[in-house]
């Protein structure tokens, strides 16, 4: 691949944890011994508040904490980021990340990976997904004019797929769970020479979505909540939040760190499980079906990571995610299974343990259809 921008772009570089090979931003490698890659450089924070004063309200008034060319995130963009931070009374608020071009969270990561496809001078890129992110890489590689192949289990919300095809990308449908899936993109991205835009391998992800904490910092006039909820499945909300607050930390911009509760359905929570045992790895567990389908995965790729990364896991079960979602409908938010999972561990929660608390809607109902508690 030849960069459409010239030998010269730079970017966020990359490196292998295990042998310590670093990879230029145009290098299109996604993977280094066997493993996921890590950021090379420390983690950064935005400017100080006063002087974001003035900057577009998009992702892009970080713009130094991200280190993406302007040229390539400016051609990429489809207006991501300021989602509304709004109190839900008894300590929590929400961020209302599907009131994102996508009606998901994932947009903040996505269109850093489509930018770098960009930088590659990428023909076509390959994504796999449980619906989100597979539906955000269909449109930003729309948006820059990018041949996309999806990869989604067969039992992805059929409104995820459709919008997947809207944006004219090719659709695979896999039949078994998520790792299948993910086995299926990664061999046919070995097949050929397309951009491999994965949200789990790639860490210029985790840029994208340390900008949700960055946005909490600035909607609270400086400061963040005493805990942030987050779900976890692959991780990439958790290890942005978490590289957020370090950067934030280094700068001397808060004084402390906030604490971080990751939240599992119970039906697969092999985090929550490897928690609870005390082990620095994600234990092998019996999976079965979860409504949350954005976080069933029985085997996360960077399961020491997350684990490294948080204070806590809790798990919430089926009939909570599902009168979750019912609560908040009746506030007036239209969630996703799998957004609702924060909001039911926060309302679970022994009242006032976690302090002021900050929990994400990560996904629009829009995306999956209504099923009321009282019919599930």
């Amino acid at each position: 691949m030849g960069s459409h921008y010239g030998g010269g772009v730079t970017g966020p570089v990359r490196m292998c944890p295990e042998c310590g090979r670093q990879f230029e931003f145009i290098d299109p490698a996604w993977r280094c011994c066997g493993v996921p890659m890590r950021l090379a450089a420390p983690p950064a924070a935005p400017v100080p508040l006063a002087e974001l004063a003035g900057r577009p309200l998009t992702t892009w008034r970080y713009a130094e904490a991200l280190g993406v060319p302007a040229q390539l995130w400016q051609t990429a963009t489809l207006g991501e980021g300021i989602t509304p931070l709004l109190s839900a009374g008894d300590g929590i608020s929400v961020k209302v990340e599907y009131a994102s071009p996508t009606l998901s969270f994932k947009d903040r990561g996505v269109v850093l990976l489509v930018a770098q496809a960009l930088a590659a001078g990428a023909s076509k890129v390959i994504a796999d997904s449980s619906g989100n992110a597979g539906t955000a890489v269909a449109a930003y590689s729309a948006r820059v004019g990018l041949p996309a192949e999806i990869f989604v289990p067969e039992s992805t919300s059929p409104k995820k797929i459709a919008q997947v095809r809207a944006h004219g990308a090719v659709i695979n449908l896999v039949p078994g769970n998520r790792e299948a899936t993910a086995a299926a993109a990664i061999a046919a991205v070995e097949q050929g020479d397309a951009f491999y835009a994965s949200h789990v391998y790639n860490p210029v992800f985790h840029l994208g979505t340390a900008t949700y904490a960055f946005e909490v910092w600035e909607q609270l006039g400086g400061r963040l909540p005493d805990t942030f909820v987050l779900p976890v499945g692959n991780g990439t909300l958790v290890l942005g939040v978490t590289r957020a607050v370090a950067g934030l930390l280094a700068a001397g911009l808060i004084p402390s760190a906030p604490r971080i509760v990751a939240v599992q359905a119970a039906n697969c929570a092999p985090l929550a499980a490897a928690w609870r045992a005390g082990s620095a790895e994600p234990l092998p567990v019996e999976a079965s079906a979860t409504i949350a389908e954005g976080i069933a995965i029985s085997a996360p790729a960077r399961g020491a990571e997350i684990l490294a990364a948080v204070d806590e896991i809790v798990t919430v079960t089926e009939d909570q995610v599902l009168s979750g979602r019912e609560e908040l409908a009746r506030r007036g938010w239209y969630v996703e299974d799998t957004a609702a999972v924060c909001w039911a561990a926060a309302v679970a929660a022994e009242d006032g343990a976690w302090g002021e608390v900050v929990v994400p809607l990560s996904g629009a109902g829009l995306k999956t259809g209504w099923t009321p508690a009282s019919h599930a």
